[in-house]
C-alpha cells in the first residue's frame, strides 16, 4: 500500500498531464474535534473525481458541488488560493458531520504548478523527505530537502509541509503472528518487510504486498538504513534471529524496536546484552518488550492487535501509562491474585 499523500499528489499530476483542470485540498487548520488532521490533502478534478480526504466526506461532497461540474454549472476557478472553513456555527457542523465543536480550515490551489507537483512526487517515490512550501497569496510553491518530520505550519499567508515517504516496518521472523502483524501494517499505510533466512518458515508466508529478505537479520536492518518512520519488530522467537537484528536496531534513530517474549525471556535478553554486548540500561530503553499493550490476548491474531495498537501510539506521539503495558500489567494481576 501506498501512501495516502503520494496517491493523492501522484493523481493531481496525472490529471495535469491529461490536461484536466483540478485543484488540491490541504488542512491547514483544526479547531476541537476534527475528523481529519492538520496535513490531510485530496485532489479533486472539474468532473468530480477525487482522491484522499479531509472529513468523513460530507465536506469532500459540498466542495465538489462548489468547484466542479459534477452537479450542475459550477466551474474551478482559475485563480490564487483560497481559504475556506468549516464548522464555524453549531448549524454547519451537523449539517457537514463534524464532531462537536469541529471546525477545519482548507487551503485550496487551483490548479497548482504541475512541474513542482512533479517534481514533488519523483522525491516522495525516490524516499526523500521534502518541504513543501505555499505562498497563500500567489500560489507559489518551492520544494526544500528535509532532515526530520515536522508539523504542518501555517500562518494565514505561508504553507509550510513535510511529506516523506512511507512508514516502514521490518519484522524478523515469518510465523504466524509476523503474518498478522504484517496485514494489519499494510492496512495503516506502512511499507512491510519480512526477514528471515529459514527456508521452512519463509515458504508458508502468504501475506501479499510484503517485501522478504533471506539476509541475516543484523544485516536486514542495515541494509533497511532505519530512519525516524521505521519501526523494527522481531518475532521468530529465535535468539539467534532477534538479538542480532536488536542489537543493530537499538542504535539507529528508528521511532519503536521491540521484540515478543515472556517477561522471563525478555529480563533474560536484557541481562545477556549487558553482560555480553555492552548495552546499558539506559540503551534498552529503546527496547520495547514484551512488544504490545495488555488487552489479555491470547491467539496470534489478539497479540497482532496489541503489538499493532503499540506500535501507532508510539508513531503518534502517545504516551502510554506503565500500567497498559505487557510486563506491569501481568505483574499486577499476579498481586491481585495472591492477596
Amino acid at each position: 500500500m501506498e501512501s495516502v499523500d503520494v496517491r493523492v499528489l501522484r493523481a493531481a499530476r496525472d490529471w495535469h498531464a491529461e490536461g484536466h483542470r483540478m485543484m488540491l485540498v490541504t488542512v491547514v487548520k483544526t479547531w476541537g474535534s476534527s475528523p481529519r488532521p492538520a496535513g490531510a490533502m485530496m485532489a479533486v478534478r472539474e468532473d468530480g473525481r477525487c482522491i484522499g480526504s479531509v472529513s468523513g466526506g460530507c465536506i469532500e461532497d459540498d466542495l465538489i458541488h462548489r468547484y466542479t461540474r459534477a452537479y450542475g454549472e459550477a466551474s474551478m476557478p482559475r485563480s490564487a488560493p483560497a481559504l475556506v472553513r468549516y464548522g464555524v456555527t453549531a448549524d454547519e457542523a451537523h449539517r457537514f458531520g463534524l464532531p462537536c465543536g469541529g471546525t477545519l480550515e482548507l487551503l485550496l490551489e487551483f490548479q497548482p504548478e504541475f512541474t513542482t507537483i512533479g517534481e514533488l512526487v519523483r522525491r516522495l517515490e525516490s524516499g526523500q523527505l521534502v518541504q513543501r512550501t505555499v505562498d497563500c497569496r500567489t500560489g507559489a510553491v518551492a520544494l526544500a530537502a528535509a532532515s526530520a518530520p515536522e508539523a504542518l505550519q501555517f500562518d494565514g499567508r505561508t504553507l509550510s509541509s513535510v511529506l516523506g515517504p512511507q512508514y516502514r516496518m521490518l519484522l524478523i521472523g515469518a510465523g504466524a503472528l509476523a503474518e498478522y502483524v504484517a496485514t494489519m501494517a499494510l492496512f495503516n499505510d506502512f511499507a512491510v518487510t519480512v526477514c528471515d533466512p529459514r527456508v521452512e518458515h519463509r515458504d508458508t508466508w502468504s501475506v501479499a504486498g510484503v517485501a522478504i529478505t533471506t539476509e541475516m537479520p543484523d544485516d536486514a536492518v542495515h541494509t533497511l538504513r532505519p530512519d525516524a518512520r521505521t519501526c523494527i519488530v522481531a518475532l521468530s522467537h529465535d535468539p539467534k534471529l532477534d538479538d542480532l537484528a536488536l542489537l543493530e536496531a537499538l542504535h539507529s534513530p528508528a521511532f519503536y524496536v521491540g521484540a515478543i517474549g515472556s517477561r522471563r525471556n525478555a529480563s533474560s535478553r536484557r541481562q545477556r546484552f549487558i553482560e555480553h554486548f555492552d548495552e546499558t540500561e539506559e540503551s534498552l530503553q529503546h527496547l520495547r518488550s514484551p512488544v504490545g499493550l495488555y488487552i489479555g490476548s491470547k491467539t496470534p491474531a489478539e497479540i497482532a492487535v496489541s503489538v499493532m495498537a503499540e506500535i501507532l501510539a508510539v508513531k503518534n506521539g502517545v504516551v502510554q501509562p506503565h500500567s497498559s503495558r505487557i510486563e506491569e500489567a501481568k505483574n499486577r494481576l499476579e498481586m491481585v491474585a495472591g492477596d
